[in-house]
């Protein structure tokens, strides 16, 4: 029977080339550290620092890099913080902008209602806007004042633009309810100012959302002409502005098709004045007013 005798000679060839590349490496150390380079320094050292140096400079690179991350985005954040705290700062001068061009208005509107006060309706009740019905398109405003502060139905509303429109229903102890003259059930007694012609104005659906009717085609009335409140209908003191003309047209019977743009902005009412005194009569003039009756206004 044969027998594999080579293995014990393979493992000890192994081991002498293992110990004669050893021998070598240790040799060519022996020679590198007594071998000097023109600098003095034997070649082992020069190899060995030459191989350091790499290393240190590679380490060196990567910290600098890291470090100068870290400081860019310690300063990123920093600028980021500025910059927030100086938005939010801007934005807080935005909002007290705002506050302070709305006192202004309010103090204007107010200055405006006082001085109609003093110089026109001694008689009168300052009141605030505080609600309104969505579901009436703005036909009726809530005001702040009621029948605990001497409100009373049918007291007429006005502003410094114009006539607004008259309180309706029961007021409540410090609310009631106002009716716009948009409302298409609301009338006015009217005349144009232009040359006395009188009629009723009431509201409407349309783009104008005022229309005057009653008024005789044969009367002479041009876009632009301004319509004046004219006191016939015992609610609306006399002289007070509704709007102005803007379309006329020949109606089909005896009375014009005439569209009014009313003074007033109904959809930025704030603060508004009550004729708490009973209405004067209209003051006689060369004028000729049309005895045109108010038809009665039904209340929603």
């Amino acid at each position: 029977m044969l027998t594999n005798d080579r293995g014990p000679v393979l493992e000890f060839q192994k081991r002498t080339g293992y110990l004669l590349v050893a021998a070598l490496l240790g040799h060519l150390l022996l020679i590198s550290a007594q071998v000097s380079s023109q600098q003095g320094a034997s070649v082992l050292e020069t190899t060995i620092f030459g191989t350091l140096s790499r290393v240190q400079a590679l380490t060196a690179s990567i910290t600098q890099g890291v470090t100068g991350a870290w400081s860019n985005y310690v300063a990123l954040r920093g600028h980021r913080a500025r910059a927030d705290a100086l938005q939010l700062q801007l934005d807080r001068l935005g909002v007290e902008l705002q506050h302070a061009n709305a006192q202004a208005r309010r103090a204007e509107q107010l200055e405006q209602l006082l001085q109609l006060q003093r110089t026109e309706l001694p008689a009168t009740m300052a009141a605030r806007v505080i609600a309104a019905d969505p579901a009436a398109a703005f036909r009726t405003v809530t005001i702040d004042k009621g029948a605990a502060d001497g409100v009373r139905r049918d007291m007429a509303v006005l502003s410094p633009l114009g006539v607004v429109g008259r309180v309706i229903d029961e007021p409540a102890s410090h609310q009631a309810k106002v009716q716009l003259i948009i409302d298409r059930n609301a009338g006015v007694g009217a005349v144009v100012d232009r040359n006395g012609a009188g009629g009723v104005v009431v509201g409407s659906e349309a783009d104008a959302p005022l229309r005057m009717e009653y008024v005789s085609n044969l009367a002479d009335v041009s876009p632009g002409d301004l319509v004046m409140t004219s006191g016939l209908d015992g609610i609306y003191p006399r002289g007070y502005v509704i709007g102005r003309v803007e379309k006329v047209e020949r109606g089909s019977g005896m009375y014009r098709l005439i569209a009014i743009r009313p003074r007033v902005d109904f959809s930025s009412l704030d603060a508004v004045l009550l004729v708490t005194g009973a209405q004067p009569a209209p003051a006689a003039s060369g004028e000729s007013v049309p005895a045109v009756p108010v038809p009665a206004v039904p209340v929603p």
